[in-house]
């Protein structure tokens, strides 16, 4: 099990407070992108020689919790 809390990082003045790996410039957005398009692992890390395979894990870990989260909508005013 990946530890969310050492691997995925959240600081208000990095990448405008998004989600990051290990507070580095990469978002867990970009990851998830570049999973979306197909890339394999082998491709993330090679464009990204900073990354480990847990890094991945995390990215995928932290999307899976936010996907189980309960949201709620309101109305916007017209």
């Amino acid at each position: 099990m990946v530890n969310l809390i050492e691997r995925i990082t959240l600081e208000p003045d990095l990448c405008n407070g998004k989600p990051t790996i290990r507070g580095k410039r990469i978002t867990v957005q970009t990851i998830l992108e570049h999973l979306a398009a197909g890339d394999s692992r082998d491709t993330i890390l090679y464009e990204f020689p900073s990354l480990e395979q847990q890094d991945i894990d995390a990215c995928l870990n932290f999307a899976a919790q936010m996907a189980g989260r309960n949201f709620i909508s309101y109305p916007v005013a017209a």
